[in-house]
């Protein structure tokens, strides 16, 4: 996508759409713990039996996009097997599990006597999703806004229309059998509906997108419903000279080999100058037997890394078996790289020394910060939050992987018997202030 391309203000059929997203929203606010848990159990039940339809959707989806020349990256994303939809309805499973995020208090305080402050959490209200290629990102970010009390206007890549169509209409046939209102789930399948739906600030709260960069900051800029996401996934992986080889590079492997699609994938290595010869003469052939491009600055170059890292590299998300290489002189050198090159996702440190990881994750402003395990674990199903509808890089909250507790907002609630300001200004009350 590009700034120049014209976003048309919504028509009439899609801002009727949003309305009864929105009504079906300010009614599902209001519904309980236990009818939300209920809805979940049944989208789940619903995706189970109508499993075969949807991986024969997926199955078409892939070839016809395989047959057009799509990334590699994106057909990865794009892929959905039965066992990574099986773990997606885990999640919906998952998810229905956690404890209620509405309702909870936050603050309760009894401002003087008879006067009670409390504040509780309550759900956002719509939120819409633009994503790129991920079809179990449908499934994720429905259960999750359903379970927080919140509903959803979902646009999924034209790569994936048929399988997310067959989701869809498992998870609308599920919610249908439920007590909430079946609207609360919305589907958009045309381009210009995904770009319209930027204009419709009065009936979507909170816009998240999951894709590209070129997605995420084309997004940002043409809306101005608040927007959660990062860009950029630049994570950075740093082995300090006090650190057990051999587990640096069985972490390394892990964080770039196991899905170099995803945004947690470790797209740098810093190796400390002290330990960099004897690392990487046990690791480049162990990267080379799995096909990993390793591209290096001058130093790395002189200790065995075949291809030269130009400029552009150490702000390059690769999505792919690619791994650029630093030798840095010491640890301030290695959070000033990822300072400087990083997009404040995941970034870890390999070390046996507890107080230089200690200064590590207290100085790299990201995030995730990850001390001897892999960047991989930046993931909200991995840190037991059911699901994920995204990872926020901004410094604000929420940030990192989002779950149910990013999906709430809250407000203040204040109860009094017939307290009015004057009497507190003229000294006749006195407030308190004490925590209930």
């Amino acid at each position: 996508m590009k700034d120049k391309i014209e976003i048309s203000m919504p028509d009439i059929e899609l801002k009727e759409k949003a309305l009864k997203v929105r009504k079906a929203a300010m009614k599902i606010c209001r519904a309980s713990n236990e009818q939300r848990r209920d809805a979940l159990n049944k989208m789940a039940d619903s995706l189970v039996h109508f499993s075969e339809e949807i991986l024969e959707a997926n199955h078409h989806d892939f070839n016809v996009a395989k047959k057009k020349g799509i990334s590699q990256a994106l057909l990865s994303r794009l892929k959905l097997s039965k066992d990574k939809l099986l773990h997606g309805i885990d999640g919906v499973r998952k998810v229905r599990d956690l404890p209620d995020p509405v309702g909870q208090v936050q603050i309760n305080k009894k401002l003087a006597s008879g006067l009670i402050l409390q504040r509780k959490t309550v759900p956002i209200g719509v939120i819409g999703v633009i994503f790129e290629s991920r079809p179990d990102a449908f499934i994720q970010i429905s259960s999750l806004a359903l379970r927080s009390g919140n509903a959803a206007i979902l646009k999924g890549g034209s790569e994936a229309s048929q399988t997310n169509e067959a989701i869809f209409n498992a998870l609308r046939s599920g919610l249908n059998r439920s007590s909430l209102d079946g609207n609360a789930l919305c589907l958009l399948t045309s381009r210009k509906d995904s770009l319209s739906m930027l204009h419709l600030d009065k009936e979507i709260s909170l816009i998240i997108p999951r894709g590209s960069n070129e997605l995420v900051k084309f997004i940002q800029s043409n809306t101005r419903i608040p927007v959660l996401g990062h860009a950029d996934g630049i994570c950075h992986l740093y082995i300090d000279y006090e650190s057990d080889i051999n587990l640096g590079i069985k972490v390394a492997l892990d964080s770039k080999v196991q899905y170099p699609a995803a945004c947690n994938a470790v797209e740098t290595l810093l190796i400390h100058k002290d330990i960099a010869k004897e690392f990487l003469s046990k690791a480049i052939p162990i990267f080379d037997s799995q096909k990993i491009e390793l591209r290096g600055d001058s130093k790395s170059i002189s200790f065995g890394v075949k291809l030269s890292a130009e400029s552009q590299d150490w702000s390059t998300e690769y999505l792919d078996l690619i791994l650029s290489v630093k030798i840095v002189d010491d640890l301030n050198d290695a959070i000033e790289h990822i300072q400087t090159f990083g997009s404040k996702h995941t970034d870890g440190i390999i070390t046996d020394n507890y107080k230089t990881a200690s200064l590590f994750m207290n100085a790299v402003d990201s995030a995730g910060v990850f001390h001897n395990c892999s960047t991989r674990f930046a993931d909200g199903f991995r840190y037991g939050f059911g699901a994920e509808v995204g990872i926020s890089t901004q410094s604000l909250p929420p940030r990192g992987p989002v779950g149910l507790e990013g999906l709430v907002t809250y407000k203040y609630f204040l109860t009094g018997e017939g307290h009015i300001v004057d009497d507190f200004s003229s000294g006749k009350e006195k407030f308190i202030h004490e925590d209930l």
